[in-house]
């Protein structure tokens, strides 16, 4: 009886409780659908990395001779160690792509991962085991012929093996950010297949034990200057740039669900809350009739159990099954790895779980007042709350107020909690907007400032490994262009090592440095700067000495910072050549930039690319990010709908007996329409004004999970704050009137009318 009972109340109350409903999947929606993402992401990275056995760690060196080996074994936590001869080559195609060649002595760590062909023989001299992305652009198959040349040397292999590499998950040449894989590529082979008997090893991959700190510790120690570098894994250009990627779903993945479930737990304890009112006399029959109060309590918390749990399982459900699907398109188009497939976590059923409870609770909190009431109690109404006249009542200035002014405090004051809910609904809603907007507009931001703030050239050409300083300078004078140098360094401060970009302008004005305000920031030619990130990263400022190096060469600087500039996509060092010189190192321009746009072919220059070309670059790169953005404003927005409307409910049911009497009274049906109006508006611009800095807050949070390589500054802009006030509003407004049209129908009688 009492399941019928509670299955005719859903149909009566069906619009609040759908609400219930709604927000419970919503939460577990999103947070099991981006989070499978994110987890799938994860683990199948981490399922790949373990098959293929990824390094902990690389060594650089050109001297890795037998002895070298021995003493790094000898350091204690080696387990695992494989020499490899890494250089750059140019496959013989048109389009001249660049394919990293890999001599390997063994195939034990950062294996070759097989996917059509025979398994990587370090017997073999005659194969080659290609990278499957551009096997498939090039449409090359297993069996075909493929030659290529490096160091003055000209090789043909034939192609035993297609697949893929650990080390290549992420993977783009130095003038895109976009792989393009009919231009670039890998290839293993055996170390016998190299042209000469001596194969001079530059790579060592090694295994260990602890920590890298440590391990980057001994070998510094005991083998300084017996090595160039050493890259621990998550310093890997892959591996951390797709570490980047997960932690930024990840992130998103858990704040926005927090936001949906806190909503529909306080929608339940409103519904419950006004339910429990307007059922007291059937309690209180219920209560005579027999029924204990037990029985009672559990028919009432059913309520929202059933609702949170057929949402959370619904949720759980079709969001890893939906959400994922959306992202690993765009996601595969930058990213390689062998299986793109979601994956489930204990962590969705825990939250899942978390608001099953939490509807228990919050319904026993709503009902649990009246059971210490008897019988005869219950029957009867409950005694409306008297509002006695407050502080701010007591001021000259309360009796020029507005009758709508005045009711509407009152009522506010003798209905704390409903306004309470409806102002901490709206702070929600404002909150998610205002961070999906800003993210939306940091994007956009961070486009602007690097390619038109920072970067003015048309176009630029890379430079080839081969040319000489006479054939650079002749394409730099036909083009009219400027020389730069780019390269990858390593910066240390005290304990904190990171890696970075180093930047040699050569009195250029097509790449102009910035503060963290757009302004153009001129570095002296005496002048060291470091990125604003980078400094917060070591913790250091102006006047502060640290120590870099180049990644592939053993010479060590140290150097005071004299400035600090802002960067959205490079952290790292900027200086003059001149500075360089200073500095005992070569200037060995990389790429020439130019304010022409370049579409001749040049011997000395590898490439050429346009800042078009790299704008469109970026939006690729960024496509999966933009559609989690889109994704959160439509739920941001669908749950601004879905609050308003149903506390706009609870917010006039609660009063219809006031405006019964009123009405009765002689108040026109448009006074009354104005007075609640007037309070929604109240409420909603209370929360408006609150949500704002929680917004900001959120959205900082995300933003500092982009990773090391981006500085972005949470803002927010005016156009955020209109857009999210005019939704929210307008919202606010909508439902209002929806409700308050109920007003000239509205039975005066039946709402008056007490137990009899």
């Amino acid at each position: 009886m009492l399941f019928k009972k509670m299955l005719r109340d859903i149909r009566k109350h069906k619009t609040q409780f759908l609400s219930i409903f709604l927000m419970a999947f919503l939460g577990v929606f999103v947070f099991a659908g981006v989070g499978g993402e994110s987890v799938g992401l994860e683990v199948n990275s981490e399922n790949f990395y373990n098959d293929t056995n990824l390094a902990d760690g690389w060594i650089y060196s050109a001297n890795l001779n037998d002895k070298f080996l021995d003493d790094v074994y000898a350091l204690g936590p080696t387990n695992q160690m494989e020499r490899q001869l890494v250089v750059d080559s140019v496959a013989d195609f048109s389009n001249d792509p660049e394919i990293t060649l890999h001599f390997v002595e063994n195939n034990t760590i950062s294996k070759f991962y097989l996917v059509d062909g025979k398994p990587l023989n370090i017997s073999d001299e005659d194969g080659v085991w290609l990278d499957k992305s551009f096997a498939d652009a090039k449409d090359l198959k297993v069996g075909d012929n493929i030659t290529f040349e490096f160091n003055g040397f000209e090789i043909e292999k034939e192609i035993k093996g297609i697949g893929y590499s650990p080390e290549y998950v992420y993977h783009a040449s130095k003038s895109s950010v976009i792989p393009d894989f009919s231009k670039l590529g890998f290839a293993y082979m055996s170390y016998k297949a190299f042209p000469t008997d001596m194969v001079p090893y530059n790579v060592l991959n090694v295994k260990f034990d602890g920590t890298p700190e440590t391990f980057n510790d001994l070998l510094s120690d005991k083998l300084d200057g017996d090595y160039n570098s050493f890259v621990e894994k998550s310093e890997h250009s892959s591996v951390s740039q797709f570490s980047e990627e997960m932690d930024q779903h990840k992130m998103m993945s858990g704040i926005f669900p927090v936001v949906f479930i806190l909503i529909a737990m306080l929608i339940l304890l409103t519904t419950m809350t006004r339910i429990i009112a307007h059922q007291r006399t059937q309690i209180g029959i219920l209560k005579a009739c027999g029924f204990k109060d037990r029985s009672i309590m559990f028919h009432y918390v059913s309520y929202g159990f059933w609702l949170v749990l057929v949402g959370s399982v619904l949720g759980l459900i079709i969001g890893p099954m939906t959400l994922p699907q959306l992202f690993y398109p765009s996601m595969s188009s930058t990213y390689i790895l062998p299986s793109w497939e979601p994956a489930w976590s204990m962590d969705f059923v825990y939250v899942a779980a978390a608001m099953i409870i939490m509807s228990v609770l919050v319904s026993y909190y709503a009902v649990k007042s009246i059971f210490n009431e008897n019988p005869a109690d219950t029957i009867r109404p409950k005694v409306p709350k008297v509002s006695s006249s407050g502080f701010v009542e007591k001021f000259a200035f309360w009796k020029h107020l507005s009758f709508n002014a005045r009711w509407n405090y009152r009522d506010a004051k003798r209905n704390k909690f409903r306004a309470l809910m409806t102002i901490v609904g709206v702070i929600g809603c404002t909150a998610l907007l205002i961070s999906a907007f800003g993210m939306y507009d940091g994007m956009n931001d961070l486009k602007e400032w690097e390619f038109n703030q920072i970067n003015h050239y048309d176009s630029k050409l890379v430079i080839d490994d081969e040319a000489s300083l006479s054939e650079i300078d002749d394409v730099a004078d036909e083009v009219n262009g400027d020389k730069v140098m780019e390269s990858a360094i390593e910066i240390e401060h005290g304990s904190a090592k990171k890696s970075g970009s180093l930047l040699v302008l050569n009195h250029t004005d097509l790449i102009t440095p910035t503060d963290y305000n757009w302004n153009k920031i001129k570095i002296a030619d005496d002048e060291v700067s470091i990125s604003q990130k980078m400094a917060d990263m070591l913790d250091v400022g102006v006047g502060d000495t640290i120590k870099w190096h180049i990644m592939g060469s053993d010479k060590w600087i140290k150097t005071k910072i004299d400035k600090i500039h802002a960067d959205p996509t490079s952290q790292g060092l900027v200086m003059s050549s001149d500075k360089l010189d200073d500095l005992d190192l070569n200037y060995t321009p990389t790429s020439i930039v130019t304010a022409e746009h370049v579409d001749k072919n040049y011997s000395a220059v590898k490439t050429a690319n346009s800042l078009k070309d790299m704008t469109s670059s970026w939006d690729e790169l960024t496509e999966a990010m933009w559609l989690l953005i889109y994704i959160l404003i439509f739920f941001a927005s669908l749950l601004a709908v879905v609050v308003l409307y149903n506390l706009g409910l609870l917010s006039f049911t609660e009063i219809e007996r006031e405006i019964a009497t009123l009405k009765v009274l002689g108040f026109k049906t448009g006074s009354l329409r104005r007075l609640l109006l007037t309070q929604n508006l109240w409420f909603t611009a209370i929360g408006f004004l609150l949500g704002i800095p929680i917004g900001y807050y959120i959205l900082k949070i995300m933003w500092e999970s982009s990773g090391d390589s981006f500085y972005i500054l949470p803002s927010i802009t005016i156009t955020n704050l209109i857009l999210t006030a005019l939704i929210t509003f307008a919202l606010s407004i909508l439902v209002n009137l929806m409700f308050s049209r109920k007003i000239k129908n509205l039975d005066m009688v039946e709402s008056l009318k007490g137990v009899e």
